[in-house]
């Protein structure tokens, strides 16, 4: 009996870790499922709750480690980190996922069923905000991003930046993991706590599909993008005849763009190298179609000033001198020898105002935030992706537009050209292999629109740690409770 008892765990054990495997594999990472993501965890914390402590922790680490290897190519081969970094990193994930499944469990046993829903989303949550603030990648490893696809759901960024979508992906399948546990012993409360998990889920899409919903904007502009992936064009091109050919390529297509009407133009990253007081040639090219035909035109180059190296956006606008904003946020340890920007650059417009960053930077709220306060409704972004990471990391910027109010055009090469509003909606997109010199046209709203998140930042993650805090009081309560001698009652 005993025998069949251990074998049916560990077949149980086993089922939860395929489930949950596969659901995290093709549910999160480069190219995500979003619905998956909503029931990932359910088979891991069904299991904790039948289960010893040391089972579940070792289901659950089991399960995330191979549902992470949906990035084993990605970091190791695209990226060419060590994989002793695939393991740190997600190992280390892992483990943070089996403890909140392992306060889920204690609570959920113990009794304390509203705590233990709580205890998965407050302590992941708190976890990646961590992340965020201590990692050079800032918010890319957030749960949320596997619901960009999801717009409904997505407007909730809107408020909470990407913390209170990672919330509520987890409140729901920690309900319904309650919910089936306790079916039979409390069904009463079984349907208080799923209710509650699904009435939220409810309450943020109904949210969601009337902020869809609402009147577009109508301040219109419309935006030209361009790359190109030939491949001479992949690299940094070298310093003087080879760059300038290659913004001659580019202006070239610029021309034709804002001969269709493009009011701002923009280019990928890191197209060429120029000098320090030698990129006159270059600049003439570019800044001569910004002035014959009045488009703003941002194009990406690696500028030298010796000893220093920026990496950065050159804006040409009719009738003004050249300006430059610098990336703030490098790719380690691609762009570890390059100087890290600290200036805004802003381009006011007829009611409207424009911001420029250059790609990575959209992984992180500033400098999107400080963008937002200062009422931009469009971004222009040169980036430069890596194939494979096209959809994810080009779309981790769609995010900053529905936090921060404004539409996004992004020009990757290796990539997509992609145009989204302020709701999320891909309003246009190409890839930038689609053609010698790829280019997309289109019209997006440009009007700045106030958001609850970009006037109080990251309120929802300090909630997020709020609430842990207090689950951890509910468990060591629970603990002294347990731990204290029962004194027998008197008996005559």
């Amino acid at each position: 009996m005993a025998f069949a008892v251990s074998y049916q765990r560990i077949m149980e054990a086993i089922l939860a870790i395929i489930a949950s495997a596969t659901m995290f594999y093709f549910g999160n990472g480069l190219e995500p499922w979003w619905p998956l993501m909503w029931f990932a965890p359910l088979p891991l914390l069904l299991f904790a709750l039948r289960s010893k402590w040391w089972a579940a922790a070792l289901t659950t680490v089991a399960a995330m480690m191979l549902g992470n290897l949906n990035l084993w190519s990605y970091l190791v081969n695209t990226l060419g980190s060590p994989v002793s970094a695939w393991v740190r990193i997600f190992l280390a994930a892992s483990v943070g996922f089996a403890l909140a499944v392992l306060l889920f469990r204690t609570l959920v046993l113990r009794g304390a069923v509203w705590s233990g829903l709580l205890a998965l989303p407050a302590f992941w949550v708190t976890s990646e905000y961590v992340r965020n603030l201590t990692s050079p990648h800032g918010t890319a490893g957030s749960l949320a991003y596997s619901q960009l696809k999801f717009l409904a759901f997505l407007q909730l960024a809107s408020i909470t930046g990407p913390w209170g979508m990672s919330f509520v992906l987890l409140l729901f399948p920690a309900a319904i993991a309650i919910g089936l546990h306790l079916r039979q012993s409390s069904p009463k409360r079984a349907l208080q706590v799923a209710g509650v998990g699904i009435g939220v889920v409810a309450l943020v899409l109904v949210f969601g599909l009337v902020r869809l919903a609402m009147p577009t904007q109508k301040q219109m502009v419309k935006v030209g993008l361009i790359a190109s992936d030939e491949k001479a064009n992949v690299t940094v091109t070298d310093p003087g005849a080879d760059t300038e050919r290659l913004f001659r390529d580019y202006a070239r297509e610029a021309s034709r763009l804002a001969g269709e009407g493009a009011q701002a133009i923009v280019m990928p990253e890191k197209l060429g190298v120029t000098l320090q007081g030698k990129a006159a040639g270059t600049d003439a090219l570019l800044q001569s179609v910004a002035s014959h035909t009045g488009a703003t035109i941002v194009a990406g180059v690696v500028d030298v000033d010796p000893p220093v190296k920026y990496n950065q956006a050159r804006i040409y606008t009719p009738g003004s001198g050249v300006q430059r904003y610098d990336k703030e946020h490098m790719l380690p340890p691609f762009e570890s020898n390059l100087t890290i920007g600290t200036t805004r650059v802003l381009l006011p417009r007829s009611q409207q105002t424009w911001g420029v960053a250059i790609c990575k930077d959209m992984d992180f709220e500033s400098p999107s935030r400080l963008y937002g306060e200062a009422g931009a409704g469009l971004m222009l972004v040169p980036a430069w992706d890596f194939v494979v990471d096209a959809s994810w990391h080009g779309h981790i910027a769609v995010m900053r537009g529905v936090e921060e109010g404004f539409s996004i055009a992004r020009a990757a090469k290796q990539g997509f050209l992609t145009v989204s509003d302020d709701r999320g909606r891909i309003i246009g997109e190409v890839s930038s292999s689609s053609a010698p010199f790829a280019t997309l046209l289109v019209s997006v709203p440009a009007a700045h629109d106030w958001t609850v998140y970009q006037w109080l930042g990251d309120w929802f993650a300090w909630v997020a740690i709020a609430l842990l805090v207090v689950v951890a009081v509910q468990m060591a309560r629970l603990h002294r409770k347990l731990s204290k001698p029962q004194i027998p009652a008197y008996q005559a």
